[in-house]
């Protein structure tokens, strides 16, 4: 990385550090007015249960809009070309949409903080400590992902070596998050979202002017890399070879079903937002406001990927100095002028800081409430609590300092985090769809569920797929097969285990399984929350229409 950081030296002079400078200030400002809204645990935490739907729902899909979004998702335009697209169509959409309708009037009815502590109440402490540790370690894993791309676009900008990068960037996200809790985190990340927006449109615009237009893009990439690389199903046969390594059944059921739903509706980074709604109304809408974005966000982030790999045909080729993370940044020094280039800097490092501080605001509630106040530190005051979150905030940042130089051994972050989410997102994802729907489950079953499908994909990616025992093209073919074998391990474990072991009373379960409800699913909507707008299966069913009318012009 320390060699690219000359190849890739942007243009920059004194307005593009100005913009910079004022941005950085005003979420500093955001912190500082925060805090003074941040008195007990539940502020900094939860920010109160006090947010409105647009806040919460801009949140949520500013959250999600980090590296995993911004180089994961342009690196992929790159390598997979529009075969991309499928992560949100298929692969984000439908799982919101499930999210919004069924499970948030359980997670939000049941007044519970995280999502492990809904499996304390499920299945009991077994489960509810296993998938608080999982989901600690893969918080500050991820959060390592969003640190190492803020260090590519410093060293981009300011020639810094790696680790000065990430140093930096660490302790400018602990600075925020530290002073003004979720709070700041999700105003800020209110703030990214538009600001975000500012730098990949215009980079998107001049791009394609650039290439010839869609036309001409598309035109110039079916020459060089085949017909079926701007169509989103074309050569998806089983059987059949394509840049994705996948067929049209590991998409439907790997990405679409196992790998989705594990992480929309069980990644507490994104989950959290939600339950800082003002009310279950507004935290069901939430995901369902977020995936109406969300369904766009494609045309301004995996469309310049495929601009870039116009551009710089060698990106990610043998013997390039050029990785696939680098298709964004590349297109910020070749395109834009000086201004434009400020805002572009600063919209990016507002997108990694946005997922950052999604990933270690997430970190220090579970490991503050499910670890530490539920088995280390019992019946402390809720000042000890607070304090606890400010410290292990701090943890965290340090922690994903050091995990950001494992990212950086992937030329494709998004190989990495879908890695991540088959290890971590599916096997809970097994263990909260079998329980919500199933009475009979019990509390063993829901550990070993957990314990086994987590170990499976591991065995999977590490044994079957590195060592060469199956032959998958790619790593995306492979954590599309990872997530399946997740889930059906797990699956198969949890329903022997419950069939040999005693199932809890029908009367523990109320709100905890569907078509149980608790005193907290009754709560009627908020004013204002009746209109037919804001209907949640009005909002859920046109984003579900929108995504699938999206597909038509990548299909014919």
């Amino acid at each position: 990385m320390d060699n690219l950081a000359d190849g890739l030296r942007l243009p920059t002079n004194g307005l593009d550090y100005t913009i910079l400078a004022i941005y950085f200030a005003v979420v500093l400002g955001i912190g500082f007015a925060a805090r003074r809204s941040v008195k007990t645990s539940l502020d900094f935490f939860l920010s109160g249960r006090s947010l409105p739907a647009w806040v919460t729902g801009l949140a949520f899909v500013a959250a999600n809009l980090g590296a995993t979004e911004i180089l994961g998702m342009a690196a992929n335009g790159v390598q997979y070309g529009a075969y991309t697209v499928h992560w949100y169509w298929i692969g984000a959409v439908p799982a919101m949409v499930f999210l919004g309708l069924v499970m948030m009037p359980f997670y939000y009815g049941s007044k519970v903080r995280s999502v492990p502590e809904f499996l304390l109440h499920r299945f009991g402490p077994s489960s509810h400590l296993l998938s608080s540790i999982i989901f600690a370690v893969s918080s500050v894993l991820i959060a390592g992902v969003n640190l190492y791309a803020m260090a590519i676009v410093l060293q981009a900008l300011l020639g810094w070596p790696q680790w000065v990068a990430i140093v930096v960037a660490g302790f400018f996200v602990l600075a925020y998050i530290t002073i003004g809790g979720l709070s700041s985190a999700i105003y800020n990340e209110v703030l990214q979202f538009f600001v975000i927006l500012a730098a990949l449109i215009p980079l998107t615009v001049v791009g394609l002017k650039r290439v010839g237009g869609w036309d001409g893009m598309s035109d110039k990439l079916s020459a060089s890399h085949g017909e079926n690389f701007m169509t989103a199903w074309g050569g998806t046969g089983i059987g059949s070879a394509n840049p994705l390594g996948a067929n049209w059944l590991t998409i439907v059921l790997g990405l679409g079903f196992v790998m989705s739903f594990g992480y929309w509706t069980t990644n507490f980074a994104e989950v959290q937002r939600a339950l800082s709604a003002k009310n279950l109304s507004a935290a069901r809408r939430t995901p369902l406001i977020a995936a109406f974005p969300k369904i766009l966000i494609p045309m301004v982030v995996v469309v310049p990927g495929l601009i870039a790999l116009v551009m710089e045909p060698s990106i990610g080729q043998q013997g390039s100095d050029l990785t696939y993370n680098d298709a964004i940044p590349v297109l910020m020094r070749d395109l834009l002028p000086n201004g434009v280039l400020g805002i572009a800097v600063t919209g990016l490092l507002a997108a990694f800081m946005a997922g950052m501080a999604a990933n270690v605001s997430s970190f220090n509630t579970v490991f503050t409430n499910d670890i530490w106040a539920a088995y280390l530190k019992k019946g402390q005051s809720d000042r000890h609590y607070l304090l606890t979150g400010r410290v292990v905030t701090a943890a965290g940042v340090l922690i994903g300092m050091g995990t950001a130089f494992i990212a950086s051994s992937f030329s494709n972050i998004m190989n990495y985090l879908q890695t991540l989410f088959s290890f971590f997102n599916v096997p809970l994802f097994v263990v909260f769809i079998i329980g919500m729907f199933w009475k009979r489950t019990t509390a063993a079953a829901g550990f070993w569920g957990l314990l086994s499908g987590t170990v499976a994909a591991m065995v999977n990616y590490f044994w079957f797929y590195k060592q060469g025992v199956i032959g998958i093209p790619s790593d995306q073919g492979a954590n599309f097969v990872s997530s399946i074998v997740a889930f059906v391990v797990g699956a198969l474990v949890m329903v022997v285990v419950s069939y040999a072991t005693k199932p809890k009373s029908a009367e523990s379960l109320a709100g905890l399984v569907y078509g149980t409800r608790s005193p907290g699913m009754e709560e009627p909507p908020g004013e204002g929350d009746e209109v037919w707008y804001r209907r949640p299966a009005l909002l859920g069913w046109g984003a579900l229409v929108l995504a699938a009318v999206c597909y038509l012009p990548f299909s014919l």
